[in-house]
């Protein structure tokens, strides 16, 4: 019996008319999940007129307003500290002794010393604290001196010119309020002097890419009053990592010595940045951080005549509370050991140190005992990153030194001018060669190594790991963590922790408020500040945890004149914020994954990341790194800014193998060149590998016993593909951190 079927032209039944509303379901079908708005509640009253709404705009108005009125007549002001101003020379041949000379005849002078002088000037009403760096001061005292200061003054002279590298420097550090005078002008022809302004315009346009500048034409004596009533009125704007820390400019040093190598230092000056008690650890550039051992009143010397009758006032003595200076955690070796070692483990460690060590051939045991252990870091992290043996080393050296004499034998037949040669330092050269030509090839074959064949792959990269997707696979950064993190200090969360000091730093009440003139009683300082004290002396007060080690990330961006060839871990002259020490980086990429990519050498081009061990920064502080040549002169390499004190930023060394494809069939590849053994091959299976062409693919089998493997892919295969597999290690920085 065969059913009916409905044709194509079927009347379909009548729909039911449910009105104008929909239904439930068709209303939640139309939504998608989606909630309705909120309906917000006013309270009774909360509506307010228009009329009134900008009237509690212009009170608000008028209370900033008033607020900053009142911060501007207080600066430099009866009972406050005086305004720094530090006059850096543009250039060496800038004579500001005189500008300071023609400053003093308007007004009244005292504390007068080498770096400067107090100053008050009736008709302003206001008092000046000028500084200027010494005649043989150099980048770093200079620094120093600006970071302080409330006005900086650029001297100019005829010539416009402005030395690139203070520049540089002066611009990544961070300038407070800048203006500019042209000295020299008094004695020149009119032509002259119109023809030295447009070209003071023209240079500061093209330096600083702005035409806003509050340029000083000293040019006849009342030219003197102007520029000091321009430098009592300026927008005061702090630098940031000052701006809630206090700090001190030294007006009088004295140092007591309490033993053979260490005494009380007393400082005095203007507290300035924010209030001060005795629990402050002091920062000494150069020396490190310093407990107080009390606290003194002084005479303010722009307010009392005479200091014969002032009796000292001890204004605040340290408590229970004050933190101390131990920078680094204590270590404990057996915390992360579960058993205690065996004697045959015990041996086998000490055999193990034994053959670790590396000595020239013909030294004995006793000679062995003796040689430096820097030395021996330095050559073993070298044979993990090529991976070389010893005897090709010394193959290679030979073979160095066997080219180098016969360069030196034509070099000396032709005929060398002699004062060259007694300059030139062979091995400097060489090392220079070396890192240069790592360097291209890294740029080139960014990570690609040749897989080696007198050591097994497993054994060379036994501390590699294959990833199968290098932004989303998870890696445990408490991992295999070396000793050295068991010395720093790690703040939970560190932009939360931050924000809660800065506040609740501000918001206590200190004994010692801003503007005070007090002595600084430093104790425990070495005798070495004397012999190497400058014209003035700046303290700077740290906040809390901020003599903890930790890693310190920071975003810099290399210098555009510096072309030098710079390997991670060299060492490295940072000045972060208002400290500068010796460090050790590492270079990474700058991006939001939870792993970044080691960068073997200094990037040239964009921003990246430097990785090092130094004590916890926590407000937002420059960065500018330098390199310490071996006659004490610092090139500076790059600057920027911190990024955060995280230890748990993972950094990952990517090495690269690659092997060939020597017969393709449709989606297989039987690939070669890429493992010389078959036990390499089972030991590498479950990691991906891909092509530079884009393809993904995984080791089937292995072929034979000479390292032959066959591959499938997603895909077909080109002949002139390349098949690489990438592995992972994490790195560290190294430890050596030094005070400078």
């Amino acid at each position: 019996m065969v059913s009916h079927r409905p044709g194509a032209l079927k009347q379909p039944k009548k729909s039911h008319k449910h009105g104008k509303h929909k239904s439930k379901g068709a209303l939640n079908l139309k939504n998608k999940g989606r909630a309705g708005a909120a309906v917000v509640k006013k309270a009774k009253g909360s509506v307010t007129s228009k009329l009134d709404r900008r009237n509690r705009e212009k009170q608000v108005r008028k209370s900033k307003l008033g607020v900053t009125s009142e911060a501007k007549r207080e600066l430099g002001g009866p009972g406050q500290a005086p305004i720094c101003i530090v006059i850096v020379p543009a250039t060496e041949t800038v004579n500001v002794s005189a500008l300071l000379t023609e400053i003093k005849a308007h007004g009244t002078v005292t504390n007068e010393t080498e770096s400067g002088c107090y100053f008050h000037s009736k008709k302003q009403n206001k008092r000046y604290h000028f500084l200027t760096p010494a005649a043989n001061a150099g980048l770093f005292e200079t620094l120093d001196l600006v970071k302080c200061a409330d006005l900086a003054v650029i001297a100019w002279d005829h010539t416009c010119e402005l030395n690139p590298i203070l520049k540089t420097c002066l611009f990544a550090q961070g300038l407070p309020p800048l203006q500019h005078t042209l000295v020299g002008g008094v004695s020149v022809s009119d032509q002259e002097r119109a023809q030295r302004r447009r070209l003071m315009a023209q240079t500061l346009e093209s330096l600083l890419s702005t035409k806003e500048h509050k340029i000083h034409y000293l040019e006849k004596p009342s030219d003197i009053d102007t520029m000091l009533w321009s430098m009592a009125n300026f927008k005061h704007r702090p630098l940031s990592f000052l701006r809630h820390r206090p700090y001190m400019v030294s007006s009088q040093v004295n140092f007591e010595q309490t033993s053979e190598e260490r005494g009380t230092l007393q400082v005095t000056g203007y507290v300035r940045g924010g209030p001060l008690d005795a629990d402050h650890l002091m920062h000494l550039s150069g020396l490190g951080h310093f407990q107080l051992d009390r606290i003194c009143s002084a005479p303010d010397p722009l307010r009392h005549k005479s200091s014969d009758m002032f009796e000292m006032e001890v204004l605040s003595q340290p408590t229970d509370a004050c933190p101390t200076l131990e920078m680094e955690c204590p270590v404990d070796e057996m915390e992360g050991e579960q058993t205690w070692p065996t004697a045959e483990e015990l041996m086998e460690a000490e055999e193990k140190k034994k053959s670790s060590k590396r000595v020239p051939k013909g030294t004995s045991s006793y000679q062995a005992v003796w040689m430096m252990s820097d030395e021996e870091d330095e050559v073993e992290d070298e044979d993990d990153d090529e991976g070389m043996s010893e005897e090709e080393e010394e193959e290679e050296e030979s073979e160095e030194e066997e080219e180098l004499v016969e360069v030196e034998e034509e070099e000396s037949a032709a005929g060398t001018e002699p004062d060259y040669d007694l300059q030139f330092d062979e091995e400097t050269e060489l090392a220079e060669l070396r890192k240069f030509r790592e360097a291209t090839e890294d740029e080139a074959f960014p990570d690609e190594l040749d897989t080696p064949l007198d050591t097994p792959a497993r054994v060379r990269f036994q501390k590699y790991r294959g990833l199968k997707s290098f932004r989303t696979t998870p890696w445990d950064p408490k991992e295999n963590l070396p000793l050295d993190y068991a010395r720093i200090s790690q703040l939970e969360n560190f932009n939360t922790v931050r924000k809660f000091i800065v506040k609740s730093h501000v918001k206590k009440e200190r004994p010692v408020r801003k503007g005070a003139y007090v002595s600084l009683f430093i104790k425990n300082v070495p005798i070495s500040i004397i012999e190497s004290q400058s014209a003035a002396i700046t303290v700077f007060g740290l906040l809390p945890y901020e003599q903890k080690m930790s890693v310190q990330h920071s975003v810099v961006q290399r210098h555009g004149q510096c072309d030098l060839v710079v390997k991670g871990k060299e060492k490295m002259l940072a000045q972060v914020g208002f400290r500068r020490y010796l460090v050790k980086p590492i270079y990474s990429q700058h991006t939001k994954s939870n792993k970044h990519k080691l960068e073997r050498f200094m990037p040239k081009k964009g921003s990246f990341v430097a990785s090092y061990y130094a004590p916890i920064t926590l407000s937002p502080a420059p960065v500018i790194l330098f390199r310490v040549e071996e006659d004490g002169s610092a090139t500076l390499l790059s600057t920027g800014s911190t990024l955060s004190c995280n230890p748990d930023r993972v950094i990952c060394k990517r090495v690269v193998l690659s092997g060939h494809p020597l017969k393709i069939h449709k989606r297989t590849a039987t690939v070669r060149y890429l493992f010389h053994s078959r036990e390499d091959i089972a030991y590498f299976r479950p990691v991906e590998v891909r092509t530079k062409h884009g393809r993904r693919g995984h080791i089937k089998e292995a072929l034979g016993t000479h390292g032959h493997c066959k591959i499938g892919f997603d895909g077909p295969l080109h002949q002139n593909d390349t098949v690489i597999m990438c592995l992972y290690k994490r790195v560290f920085p190294k430890w050596d951190f030094q005070y400078f």
